[in-house]
């Protein structure tokens, strides 16, 4: 075998399967030691790909400028002004945030944001009702797969371009959704301040989308918890067939298994 057919076979051989891990702007300061310990154990077996949000900091320098936050359907409504805030906090203040973090716990990490190198390509939802808002429709699956070669972990912070070159804030949430899909990850894992679904103080260690909608009609899903569900629900796809809800308070990833609510479509029960 040639050298150039030997490395080839080698890269074939090394290809990890890929998981895509969305941090919550609710739990970014909060991250814990074990936490960035346990992702490190996740390296080993999986090429990681970082999402990530920073909704309060945003709502935080906003009001500080005087310029109102609006929501619509769930959704921040973004004006010029409103994405120049974002882009500020996202792509500048969160972004370094993280990739220092992980540099201090011997990970090396690259900060992305979507207008880099055409990474995130999306389309306005709705300008009338949301403005400066789009949807995933692209992404630049060659260049994180180039990242993951050189061993970085891609940091993203979900700021798209249109085919027009308008620049566009894209919800964190979808935009690791799409992430993952386009990478064909086999894992997405929401990171919240909950160790997962709670059913009487007992950690549900896995549940379908349908009993997700039962769980959330008996009151078991209630709060805060009810968006993180649905936002982890409305992932799942023919392609990613499987999201995990953990604490970015405790260790993610031990002995192989990842700690926290798997959620998938397939038909199981959920104890009573």
């Amino acid at each position: 075998m040639t050298m150039s057919k030997l490395t080839q076979a080698t890269e074939r051989n090394n290809i990890k399967p890929v998981m895509v891990i969305k941090l919550g702007g609710s739990i970014l300061y909060e991250l814990s030691a074990t936490f960035f310990t346990s992702l490190k154990e996740i390296q080993k077996d999986y090429d990681c790909v970082i999402v990530h949000g920073g909704g309060p900091e945003i709502s935080k320098l906003l009001n500080g400028l005087g310029i109102e936050s609006v929501f619509v359907e769930g959704q921040r409504k973004t004006t010029e002004d409103v994405l120049s805030v974002v882009e500020m906090v996202l792509g500048g203040k969160v972004n370094v945030h993280l990739t220092s973090q992980l540099r201090s716990y011997g990970i090396s990490s690259i900060g992305l944001t979507g207008y880099d190198a055409g990474l995130l390509t999306a389309t306005p939802i709705n300008k009338a009702k949301l403005g400066l808002v789009g949807e995933i429709n692209k992404v630049n699956v060659e260049l994180i797969q180039q990242l993951f070669s050189l061993k970085y972990l891609p940091v993203i912070a979900p700021l798209a371009i249109s085919k027009d070159g308008e620049k566009l804030n894209v919800n964190a949430d979808l935009g690791a959704s799409a992430i993952a899909n386009a990478l064909k990850a086999e894992k997405l894992l929401f990171v919240t301040d909950v160790p997962g679904i709670l059913k009487e103080g007992t950690l549900l260690s896995k549940v379908t989308k349908q009993e997700t909608n039962e769980l959330m009609e008996k009151g078991v899903i209630y709060g805060g918890m009810i968006p993180k569900v649905k936002a982890a629900t409305s992932s799942l796809s023919s392609i990613l067939k499987e999201v995990v809800i953990v604490s970015g308070e405790q260790p993610i990833y031990q002995n192989g298994n990842i700690n926290g609510t798997v959620i998938t479509v397939e038909e199981d029960v959920v104890k009573s």
